[in-house]
């Protein structure tokens, strides 16, 4: 874990948008806060933004051009933190004003009012084999080694992760959610809220210790969440995007 972060009270928090051409919603959203229709007091990323986006693969950057820009607009504005996914990493030089975390960073801890939260994107305390793979995929030397083979294969690595990715439904139930959460994180954390993305699940389960979050997928639905103080909202209060593009 790094150090403490302060989170705002109306701060917006995404996770699981999995931006690309068949899912272009993000723009519209990032649209909205860029022009002030939509007021974040702060933007939180919680990972799995883009579906693909590879600090090394400059394939990936154009694909998501639009986006990424927006992005960094905003940053200039209002402060916004970033918990690299397993789609989206390395990206510090892509977004020079963004506060990002890598997994190895990964939870976040941060404060809300006299509350400790824990922000992860949800791949931490893995199996070793999914580990070593995360390690793999991150590692500098393979990404530069698939972006050469991309180029030379008129981007056919490209194409074929576009079609995978295309295949796969987001917004599946994870039966036994309630039971894999407690084996990953009891009694190896000590907060109030522990808050995460990367199952797509929308739920929350009394751990005991803490309360634990898993947040909607704003690629089910473009559902964000808002951070709110009051007596009756667990921390973040849901909400649906629903203008679209």
């Amino acid at each position: 874990m790094t150090q403490d972060f302060k989170i705002l009270e109306g701060a917006f928090v995404v996770a699981d948008a999995h931006y690309s051409h068949k899912r272009p919603e993000l723009l519209a959203f990032l649209r909205e806060i860029h022009s002030k229709k939509l007021s974040p007091s702060q933007l939180i990323l919680m990972g799995d933004i883009f579906d693909a986006l590879f600090g090394q693969i400059p394939m990936t950057h154009k694909k998501n051009e639009e986006a990424i820009e927006l992005i960094n607009k905003i940053s200039l504005e209002i402060e916004v933190i970033y918990l690299e996914g397993n789609h989206d990493f390395n990206l510090k030089k892509i977004f020079p004003h963004v506060k990002t975390f890598p997994i190895s960073l990964q939870p976040l801890a941060c404060r809300f009012e006299n509350k400790k939260v824990l922000l992860s994107h949800g791949d931490i305390e893995a199996p070793l084999g999914y580990r070593i793979y995360t390690a793999i995929i991150r590692s500098s030397i393979v990404l530069y080694l698939l972006r050469a083979v991309d180029f030379l294969t008129k981007h056919s690595v490209s194409k074929r992760l576009d079609l995978y990715l295309g295949k796969k439904d987001d917004c599946r139930e994870f039966v036994g959610l309630e039971k894999f959460i407690y084996k990953r994180l009891w009694q190896k954390y000590k907060c109030d809220y522990f808050v995460e993305g990367h199952f797509h699940q929308n739920r929350t389960v009394e751990m005991g210790d803490f309360i634990y979050i898993n947040l909607g997928a704003f690629a089910c639905n473009q559902r964000y969440f808002i951070v709110k103080s009051a007596q009756d909202i667990e921390l973040l209060q849901e909400k649906n995007f629903s203008k679209g593009i």
